[in-house]
């Protein structure tokens, strides 16, 4: 089984990814739960100086991290860039944990009780495709830290700084089979994390719905969990705000990645006083974002990710209340416009669905 990966800025088809199918996917748990063990068993300041040298060899590569995912999601050259110093830096960050992480002591009658952190095991990690490689350092950088092993399923559409970052740990030195990346489709990989005995913790992003699968999954062995799931941000503009910057701002709060985070501000409230003055200059910011060519240093805004996706958001400009959009390359490429949406009322599906793409709507508020 495969995946023929699509550059989303040309349409043009690049490479072909393996996917792990059932068998695999316990080798890779059973290699992981071997080499765990030798690592939870080193001198902790040794599992520092591996980290630590993990995030010099990211340092190195951080150029080739960020091509890899201009190329594979569609982020802008500049965007991508700091995603990959990002993952350097959490890497950095959590090199540190190793030697701190200490138990307590704690007095009770009689004596004193003794607590000790114990690393949890195997740790399996199911990322997302709009932040590949930072959402995948959230999950993977602690879970190292604290003496744990991890297999990592990246998302189908976008694996590929995920591959690489798997390719420079064991470039930096860490132990065969402690880090893994797995690419696979969520039923197969993902779901044998959640049965396999030997994975203790799960670690998943993506949609609220799949999120909810996997707790209750998860429950069956009682396993933890940790889930970043959907969101539906707001921007609040008061009358007593500096109008011309909040509406200068916006489109960045919501286009940024086009759009395609869950911490996108989607919504923006705006007071019935100050809603004209805004919209107008929400409509010259829109239409001087700079939607292009990822490569291009000036990019602000790259395409979507894929075609299915453009389709899927598409179909919220059909709803129709759309007050004004910005500007985006036509041809190859699944570029959008931004578009900004005025709905008439807070029920509209625009209001409470997570979109996923380019396009805010604006609600005037007493």
């Amino acid at each position: 089984m495969s995946y023929t990966l699509i550059n989303p800025a040309t349409e043009e088809q690049m490479e072909t990814i393996a996917h792990a199918d059932l068998a695999q996917t316990d080798v890779a748990i059973e290699l992981a739960a071997k080499a765990q063990k030798k690592w939870a068993a080193l001198n902790p300041s040794d599992r520092a100086m591996l980290l630590h040298r993990f995030a010099a060899t990211v340092d190195q590569n951080i150029e080739a991290l960020a091509q890899l995912e201009v190329r594979n999601s569609g982020h802008p050259i500049s965007q991508a860039r700091w995603e990959a110093t990002h993952v350097r830096n959490v890497l950095e960050y959590y090199s540190a944990s190793p030697e701190r992480l200490i138990g307590k002591q704690i007095p009770v009658a009689g004596g004193i009780a003794v607590t000790f952190n114990e690393p949890i095991g195997v740790v399996g990690v199911i990322t997302p495709w709009n932040f590949p490689m930072t959402i995948a350092s959230w999950g993977f950088a602690p879970a190292l830290a604290a003496g744990n092993a991890v297999v990592l399923k990246p998302a189908e559409w976008t694996p590929l700084s995920s591959i690489k970052i798997g390719e420079l740990a064991l470039e930096a030195g860490l132990p065969e089979g402690l880090f893994q990346v797995i690419p696979g489709k969520g039923s197969v990989v993902g779901d044998r994390f959640l049965t396999h005995p030997k994975v203790g913790k799960i670690v998943f992003t993506g949609s609220t719905e799949i999120g909810k699968q996997v707790m209750r999954k998860a429950a069956d062995q009682v396993k933890r969990v940790t889930l970043e799931l959907g969101g539906k941000s707001a921007n609040i503009v008061f009358a007593d705000a500096d109008v011309d910057k909040a509406a200068a701002a916006a489109p960045s709060s919501v286009f940024e990645n086009a759009g395609q985070d869950c911490c996108a501000r989607s919504r923006i409230l705006v007071e019935a006083s100050v809603y004209d003055r805004f919209m107008e200059g929400l409509e010259k910011s829109v239409k001087a974002y700079k939607v292009g060519d990822p490569t291009d240093e000036a990019t602000e805004m790259g395409p979507l990710v894929s075609k299915k996706h453009f389709e899927n958001v598409e179909q919220y400009l059909s709803d129709g209340n759309i007050a004004f959009r910005g500007n985006a390359p036509t041809g190859k490429g699944y570029f959008m416009a931004p578009a900004v949406l005025t709905p008439g009322k807070l029920t509209d599906r625009c209001m409470t669905e997570e979109i996923f793409g380019p396009v805010v709507s604006v609600f005037r508020f007493k």
